[in-house]
């Protein structure tokens, strides 16, 4: 059921038919001319009106003009006007409205204004947009009158500002404070429109916007690893010129989340293109211990390759140019300064890469003694047995041979020694004669 809305008994629309007739489609007036605001309460009447002006001609950017200015009139949440509020809580009778017909009243004004906006894509701007789609949330309007609005947010997304497009979550379900699924929407339903209306330009704005987007969102403690990634990953990869944007925002979530996995950290880390880092942002992944080592050394190597590619280019200026010159590459010759500075550069970041490959190969040797200590173990176990059992074997052996010759000196009697002792035969001390 339509709410009842009050109307002026003694005051209309100040919009006399010769008005509408005399005024040339392409002349701009000020708003205020031509209603009379003492009467905006009056949806009806004003429909009408805006339907006769339509019907005239008039250009459909003023037509949106109109309408957003009396949509802050009927919808004071649009722009935070509270002594609007507070006159509009009242009825005729200056008593106060309660909080449901209040409601009810917002609720009925979102629809009906979604239902009058004019066609045309610049009709009205993105940001009045997004406040009404705010506020469209808010009341609950129906789904068919949040996906018109969302779809025309969607055709002009490039021209929305980040402040306009932190949306709160109004959704008990949801559990982070801002609405993300709604922008992660809104995000495909750009990329998937046709490449004439999202032009390059538009495509590289929706990407500073997204990152700036992610950025804010990232230090809420309830944003899920898999939320993040999709709105990241949501814009294909030649939409940034630059990722530094994105890098800021991978850093603040993982300083936000400590408890994000090695794996996790990984995956994030592959969103990140490092040839579209600057050499800022390189510098601060090179000190950054948030981020996998891995990762680090693959930024590291491609600031490398772009400082080499600079230092042959400049090479190539200062010597011997190519007889065509349409050949050479376009550029002004760099100082002797400059290239003594980047050599400097590479130089570090040579000695920055050495010194991390050495630290990954001593984490690695210390991971194999670990393992090799947990092998060894049960290898002295074995050995410490055998030693044991040998060692036991050869004392056995000895106190055997120890016992029989014993045993011998037992078993032989004391004349057969005497026998055996003057049996011997002594040699001839005197040698005989012949004679």
């Amino acid at each position: 059921m339509r709410p009842v809305v009050p109307k002026s008994t003694e005051k209309k629309l100040a919009l006399p038919e010769s008005t509408v007739e005399e005024v040339p489609p392409t002349t701009q007036f000020p708003i205020e001319c031509w209603f009379d605001d003492t009467c905006i309460l009056d949806m009806d009447y004003f429909v009408k009106t805006l339907s006769g002006i339509k019907a005239k001609g008039v250009r459909p950017d003023f037509i949106g003009s109109i309408i957003a200015h009396y949509a802050s009139k009927w919808l004071p949440d649009i722009n935070g006007d509270e002594t609007i509020v507070v006159k509009c809580a009242t009825d005729t009778k200056g008593s106060p409205e309660s909080a449901t017909t209040i409601w009810m009243k917002k609720r009925f004004f979102v629809e009906t204004l979604v239902g009058i906006l004019p066609p045309e894509k610049d009709s009205v701007t993105c940001n009045f947009l997004l406040r009404l789609l705010r506020v469209a949330n808010m009341v609950g309007t129906e789904p068919a009158f949040r996906a018109e609005l969302e779809k025309r947010v969607a055709w002009q997304l490039d021209q929305a500002s980040l402040k306009e497009l932190m949306i709160p979550a109004f959704s008990h379900t949801c559990g982070t404070l801002l609405d993300v699924e709604l922008v992660r929407r809104l995000v495909k339903m750009f990329v998937e429109m046709d490449e004439a209306i999202k032009g390059g330009a538009a495509l590289v704005k929706v990407a500073k916007l997204v990152d700036s987007y992610l950025a804010e969102v990232a230090v809420d403690t309830n944003l899920t690893f898999s939320e993040f990634l999709e709105l990241g990953g949501a814009l294909p990869s030649h939409a940034r010129t630059t990722d530094d944007g994105l890098y800021r925002a991978v850093d603040t979530y993982l300083k936000a989340h400590p408890n994000t996995s090695k794996q996790e950290r990984k995956t994030l880390c592959r969103l990140i293109d490092s040839r579209k880092l600057s050499p800022e942002a390189s510098l601060h992944v090179a000190q950054n211990e948030r981020l996998p080592v891995r990762a680090v050394i693959q930024v590291l190597s491609s600031e490398h390759a772009k400082l080499n590619r600079n230092v042959e280019w400049s090479g190539s200026f200062s010597g011997t140019r190519s007889p065509n010159p349409a050949l050479d590459t376009p550029g002004r010759c760099q100082s002797k300064r400059e290239l003594t500075f980047q050599q400097t550069e590479i130089r570090k970041l040579q000695e920055d890469v050495m010194r991390l490959q050495s630290q990954c190969y001593i984490m690695q040797v210390q991971m194999e003694k670990l393992l090799e200590k947990k092998k060894g173990l049960f290898k002295w176990r074995k050995l410490g047995v055998h030693l044991f059992q040998s060692t036991g074997v050869a004392e056995r052996t000895e106190q055997v041979s120890r016992e029989y010759e014993m045993g011998l000196e037992l078993r032989t009697p004391a004349h057969m020694k005497a026998k055996l002792v003057q049996g011997k035969k002594t040699p001839n001390r005197w040698r005989n004669s012949l004679s």
